[in-house]
This record gives structure tokens, sequence and C-alpha cells, in this order.
């Protein structure tokens, strides 16, 4: 992999920070890396990926994606980052549909980068159900798709980066095209990062599926399985979609819900205009470095209390609760069953924890490991996706009972979303999610069920969780909205 970068003292020179002075010196760089490598272009050649980077002062991330004309578009940041991603058009994409096979997706993200590509990240995820045809609502996103972008703005405290990935060297014969999507990018010059620039509308309709009749009735069908010692724990999930009288700007929406929603992971994917997923998942999947790889269980929910002795009593009551601990417990030992085999050793911790967010608090068990030699991304994704914070277990019968059950596709809800780069990879759980798709926006977001579970105070932690999204329009979590 190769990088140029433009230093400050030179850029300032010609005022590169200046919207002008970004694209004049990115497209001067773009046509001579591609111009050189024309000349040596060989059929056949191994590819690699040259990235230019050049400064481009303080811009928001989500103000620059909405007045980019390409796509897809995408945004990440992670859970302890202060430095976010927002990323548009593809200068590779690896993507498959419910037709292929297991095999297919291993083989797909096994090869998207090799040793020369550091550096470089492929963005994107997966389905919950890889193999299954998704509904109308989710066909864009396919079973699939990891992008490499064209162009990424790396934002954090200071001023942000521009970089253009190239893949040397297909892209030589892409150069007239390329200069003409420099040319498109805009840069908000005066919109800093900071409190979205855009009010949100009212919602004019809520419809939930299931209602809370189907829900308490689904409930109750796992109660009956726990009894009878064919389940043991299963995660049902509601869909409550949000009407609106005029289309809904996605990245209005996620710049407000990552302000509100600190210490989360936020991603924002739109492969399309006016669709797109994006979410605040407090959930690490697994942090691959080298041969190190952590993920952590989660489970078991407590909202934050209006004072600190409040606060005080939920942690308390959390880290006692019997039915929290007996669903926590199925996610250590689930994660620790999977992981384990792909490990020449792992380490999960003794004491149970608290996972403190802005507005609710979670049982935590972090889980650290060493790759056994061979072991890929792709053989985590297959080993790890789902955990039974998101499906159950048994994991086969827990499935089958949540296809069973659920009215409703899950599309990439509750899927591995984040990154792979050749050296490193992070995934969250795309949990804590919507979908915006023109004027409406579905809200996704599950519940732990074990023996013991009531069905109103699951519906009730559900209400509490999608409050991210519902506050923003001014609703108090159970709002109908009607």
């Amino acid at each position: 992999m190769a990088q140029l970068l433009l230093s400050r003292e030179s850029a300032g020179s010609i005022g590169v920070e200046a919207p002008d002075g970004v694209r004049w010196v990115l497209a001067d760089r773009v046509a001579r890396a591609l111009s050189a490598v024309g000349t040596q272009a060989v059929i056949g050649a191994d590819e690699r990926v040259l990235r230019l980077v050049v400064p481009v002062g303080a811009v928001s991330p989500f103000r620059w994606l909405r007045e980019q004309p390409l796509f897809p578009k995408l945004y990440w940041s992670g859970r302890e980052e202060r430095v976010g991603v927002a990323a548009v058009g593809a200068a590779d994409v690896q993507e498959g549909d419910a037709s292929e096979s297991a095999e297919a997706l291993r083989k797909r993200v096994a090869s998207l980068l090799v040793s020369d590509h550091f550096g470089a990240r492929y963005y994107g995820g997966l389905r919950f159900y890889p193999w299954r045809e998704p509904d109308e609502e989710w066909a864009a996103f396919g079973a699939y798709r990891f992008v490499l972008p064209r162009f990424e703005l790396h934002t954090g405290e200071g001023d942000a980066t521009l970089v253009c990935n190239l893949v040397l060297p297909r892209d030589a014969d892409r150069c007239e095209e390329i200069l003409d999507q420099v040319e498109g990018l805009s840069f908000p010059q005066d919109a800093s990062e900071g409190a979205p620039d855009g009010a949100l509308p009212a919602p004019v309709s809520r419809t939930d599926g299931p209602d809370l009749w189907g829900w308490r009735a689904n409930v109750e069908r796992a109660l009956q399985l726990f009894s009878e010692g064919r389940l043991g724990k299963v995660v049902l999930a509601r869909r409550a979609e949000l009407g609106f009288a005029a289309d809904l700007d996605p990245t209005l929406l996620a710049e407000g819900l990552k302000a509100a929603t600190p210490g989360c992971f936020h991603f924002y994917v739109e492969p399309e205009s006016g669709v797109a997923f994006l979410g605040a998942s407090p959930e690490l999947l697994f942090r691959r470095a080298g041969r190190s790889v952590q993920s952590e269980a989660v489970a078991g929910t407590r909202p934050r209390g209006a004072s600190a002795t409040d606060d005080d009593g939920l942690r308390d009551a959390l880290l006692h609760s019997e039915k929290d601990l007996s669903e926590h417990a199925y996610v250590r030992v689930g994660i620790e069953e999977t992981l384990g085999p792909l490990c020449e050793e792992i380490e999960i911790e003794g004491d149970v924890s608290e996972m403190k967010l802005a507005r609710r608090r979670h049982l935590r068990s972090r889980v650290r490991g060493t790759l056994r030699e061979g072991v890929t991304d792709a053989g985590l994704l297959d080993a790890l996706h789902p955990t039974p914070a998101v499906g159950g277990h048994p994991r086969g019968e827990a499935l089958g009972e949540i296809r069973a059950l659920e009215p409703f596709d899950r599309g990439w809800y509750a899927g591995p979303v984040g990154w792979i780069g050749a050296d490193a990879s992070e995934f969250t759980v795309g949990i804590r999610s919507g979908l915006v798709r023109g004027r409406t926006l579905a809200l996704f977001s599950g519940a732990g069920i074990v023996a013991g579970s009531v069905p109103d105070e699951e519906w009730a932690e559900i209400e509490q969780k999608i409050g991210d999204f519902t506050r923003m329009f001014g609703l108090e979590p159970g709002h109908t909205a009607r």
C-alpha cells in the first residue's frame, strides 16, 4: 500500500483547505498517479491500493455526507474512538445475495485485503440471516456488502482529512470518471461538528409489529418452551414503524443520534438515495489486531436513575437480578463455546461488570484471546454471529423460533456491522438501529427472554431501547404517535 500525504506547510501555501484548493490538489494527485500507472499497467497484475490524503479543515461528517452526490454513503466511529469516518463512492465493492453459499462469503471476506493494502478498510456488514431472501425494504443492502470507499473524510477534534482510494492498476482506465467525482465533491466549510443543523419532523403515525397482544403471545410461547426444556433463551425483537408527512433526512437523524448516544459504536449505511440503515450500538462483536481478539458478553438491562441514589439502586438491582444474570450467563457460555475453538488461549472476566451508558446500563463480561494460526475474519464472523445476545441458546432452536414468531425481516438489524483491514478488524452488533425509507423510519430492538420473563416488562424494556430515536422526535418511550 502506498500513501501520499500533502504536508500542512505546503497545503497552507496554496490554500488547499478551501474547497477549490482541495479539489485542485486532489485532482492533480489523482491525474499524476493514474498517468504514471497507465504507462506501466500490466494485464493480470496484482492489485494494490493507493491512498491520497489532503487536509480539508473543519468539516462536520454528516453535513458533508448530506451534500455529496455519490453513493453509497457510509459513516463509522468506534465506541472508544474520537475519530469518525464518513465516506462516499466505491473504489471496490464485494457483495452477494441470498443465493450465494456461506463458503462464497468466506472466500470474499478472506480475499478483501492483503498485506500491501495496509491502512485501507472495507466497511460493511451482513444480514442477520444472510441466506434468507430479503423483504423489499432490505433489498438494496444485499445479503452482505463490503465497500472500499472512493473518498473518506476522517474527522476528530482537529481538522479533517480527505482520503481518495485508488485501486491500481484497475483505476488507470477510470481517470476521467474519478476526476469528475473529485470535481463534484462539496465541502461545507462553515459546518464544524456539533449540534444538528436542522429540525426533525414530527411523526404522524406509528405501527408496531407485533403489537402488544402479539408480543404477549410470542413471549408466552417462549416461556412454554423453557418449561418443556426445549430452549434456554431466545431474543425476540419488535419493529416499530414511524410515518412522516414528508421524506426523512437520514443524515440529520444520524447526526442527532450520535450526539445523544456517547459511548456507542455509530454506523450509517446508505446504499442508494433515501434508503439508510443507522444505529448506535453499545455491543462489540469482536475486535482483532493481528492474532489478538477481543469480544464481550452483553445482556441484561436497566435504565439510568434520575438521581445518584436512584442510579446506584438501579445498578445494584441489575447486578443482583437472578433473571438478568441468567440471561447474561447464556451469552457468556455461548461466546466461550464458539470463540474458544478458534483460540490458542482465551480468558473471560470472572466477575460480571456494569456497562454504563447515557440512558441505560447493561451487564458485561469481557473476553480476550489469541487466535490460532490461519483463523480469518470470515471465520470469526461465522463463529460468533449470532451471539446469544441477539439470537438465543441453543442457537439453532432459538433461530428457528425467531423465524416462526417474528412478523418481519430483520435485515441488517442485529447483524455484524463494521470494517475489515489487513492487520485489524472491528465489528459491532447492529442493534439499537433503524431503517429509513423515504417517509418511514422502522425501529428495531429486542429483548432476551428467559424463564421468569414478564411479557409487559420486556415490552417496556424495548420501548426504553428505541427511546434514543423517539426522543429526537419529541416522543417519550411508549408514545404511539397516533
